[in-house]
């Protein structure tokens, strides 16, 4: 019993170039990140942590096979809205922690 030769579509199913190359395709995880870095943004700036953690291992696998994946560039902007959000949410928590502590005091202050 013989093994017929893999097809035009490879071995694993997905679709070769005539020299053996596999064809470039998005990565799964490029539009997750996307939506997530968008997310963080609009609505919940906790997402921008998955955004920068999902970002980073979806970019070492892209950059690790550069002639695979082809939405390299979405995933880059998912993972810095993602960076943008948690540091303009970082900085206003900070801000208004701040505050709390500054009206604490003056208020303190006035009951001596």
């Amino acid at each position: 019993m013989s093994v017929p030769p893999p097809g035009p579509y490879g071995p694993s199913g997905g679709a070769w170039y005539p020299g053996g190359y596999p064809v470039p395709r998005d990565h799964p995880s490029g539009t997750t990140v996307l939506v997530l870095g968008i997310l963080s943004l609009v609505i919940c700036p906790f997402t921008g942590i998955f955004a920068i953690t999902i970002g980073n291992r979806t970019l070492r696998e892209i950059n690790a096979n550069p002639a695979v994946y082809l939405n390299r560039q979405s995933v880059v902007v998912g993972r810095i809205l993602g960076i943008v959000a948690v540091a303009v949410y970082g900085t206003a928590v900070v801000g208004y922690l701040v505050f709390v502590v500054l009206i604490l005091g003056i208020v303190g202050l006035q009951n001596y």
